[in-house]
């Protein structure tokens, strides 16, 4: 008879030839309902926490019916009948899902926004001196400030302000519209009872975010991103993860696999997993640098690489005091229980801070007369020079490429995110253009054309 290791090899052989010997439906996982109402109460908890608390802020029913509506499908039902007990004095959102366990939390930490809580861990409230306000620049002159923002607005409407009326013929359901011409407001408009103030999440426009931060500490030297990913995890002697790159990260050509096709990370954003956890484990399927997968996982390694170079300079990794320093002052960059970034897509920021990262790249990195990134960087991440996506656009380095659309100049590069998030860049024009909304399966922007209509339209102002 076997015994220890011999006869647990004998029982997995046994088992997986028992399994084989099943019909390959009956193989299949089946839809997990429990895990899914587990993440269902920590998307109502995180985005009713940031929602409620994050920029100006949002009232319940405009939560409701934006934020919580038009979500992956296997949760909404969920999400919908969940109900959320808002603490507005410890700013503190816990959404019972289960009698037998603790309630899923979200919990408002300031500059930082919401932290979710994991699946059964309990509210340990910070102590509210820890969050620092942030500055207020609102009486300093655009783009720091507010003051001064829009370009004088002439009689009548001009070309940009009527292809601005047209958004509806665009598609999607937009929350919010802005045109930069030549550094200043040409067309600023809002929907649903959102405003100048109002932070919305930015779905994968964070991505970009990311990139942008590398560029700064790429810029002072703190990190090379042709050098090897500053991954602890894959250093061990043999692992072949060790050979990725932090710029094979960025244009999402890792090599690396996971669970699903695009990567969703719900374990991180629902889940209240670590990024760490979370991330640094999946095996590596194709050569780095051969293969194109979009994958949330890449970028946030790539902020795990950032972080250890940042800390090897001996320089903190403070993304809010970069944001800060450009008037992004209600900008809300998200974290993990342990403190990691969650810059895949946890980031919260209104259609002004938008557009002040766009001018920032429009000016080849330059604000208020200091270098925030080198003056190649822009051109660093707007170069296909990775394997590329199929489909009608290219991708850089943490920023996707227009140059495939019809009526759009070759060099409109710009940052995408889920429901109809996006910045776009066009240096050549100087135009930086940003929409917000609420975009679902069925009712959807057409970036591309939207693009080309404020194009045209700056022709005919010229």
């Amino acid at each position: 008879m076997a015994h220890g290791p011999e006869m647990a090899r004998v029982t997995v052989l046994g088992v997986a030839l028992a399994a084989a010997a099943l019909p390959v439906q009956a193989q299949t996982p089946a839809p997990n309902a429990e895990i899914n109402r587990a993440w269902a109460a920590g998307y109502r908890a995180a985005f009713t926490c940031s929602s409620l608390w994050n920029g100006a802020g949002k009232p319940l029913d405009a939560i409701e019916r934006d934020e919580l509506t038009g979500i992956y499908p296997e949760i909404e039902s969920d999400v919908r009948a969940l109900t959320a007990d808002i603490d507005t004095q410890a700013k503190i959102v816990s959404v019972k899902y289960r009698d037998d366990m603790p309630p899923r939390i979200a919990e408002w930490r300031g500059g930082d926004g919401c932290v979710t809580l994991p699946i059964g861990a309990r509210s340990a409230p910070q102590p509210s001196a820890r969050f620092a306000p942030r500055p207020n620049l609102d009486d300093k002159p655009w783009p720091l400030g507010d003051k001064d923002a829009r370009n004088p607005v002439p009689r009548g409407y001009t070309p940009l302000e009527l292809a601005a009326m047209n958004i509806d013929g665009h598609g999607g359901r937009t929350s919010s519209l802005l045109i930069l011409k030549k550094g200043r407001i040409s067309v600023e408009r809002y929907w649903l009872g959102h405003g100048v103030h109002t932070a919305q999440r930015t779905f994968s426009v964070a991505k970009s975010m990311a990139a942008t931060l590398i560029g700064h500490a790429a810029y002072h030297g703190w990190i090379d991103v042709k050098a090897t990913a500053a991954i602890a995890e894959w250093q061990s002697q043999g692992d072949p993860r060790a050979a990725i790159t932090t710029e094979q990260l960025m244009r999402m050509a890792s090599g690396l696999t996971s669970d699903t096709a695009g990567n969703r990370t719900d374990a991180i954003y629902m889940g209240g997993a670590s990024v760490r956890q979370w991330t640094t484990g999946w095996p590596l399927l194709n050569p780095p640098g051969t293969r194109y997968r979009y994958a949330n996982n890449d970028t946030l390694l790539a902020a795990l690489s950032l972080k250890a170079a940042t800390a090897r300079a001996g320089q903190p990794f403070d993304p809010i005091a970069f944001f800060d320093r450009l008037g992004m002052t209600r900008t809300y960059v998200e974290h993990d229980k342990d403190g990691d970034y969650i810059l895949s897509s946890q980031v919260w920021t209104t259609a002004r801070d938008l557009a002040r990262l766009g001018l920032l790249y429009q000016q080849g990195g330059m604000w208020q007369g200091q270098r925030l990134f080198a003056g190649d960087w822009r051109g660093f991440v707007t170069a296909p020079s990775g394997p590329q996506p199929a489909g009608a656009f290219g991708y850089g380095a943490g920023f996707w490429l227009l140059d495939k659309s019809e009526g759009v100049p070759a060099d409109a590069f710009g940052a995408f995110g889920n429901r109809g998030q996006y910045l776009v860049v066009i240096p050549s024009r100087q135009l930086v253009i940003v929409r917000q909304g609420y975009d679902d399966d069925k009712h959807r922007l057409d970036i591309a054309k939207l693009v080309a209509a404020v194009v045209a339209a700056d022709d005919k102002q010229r």
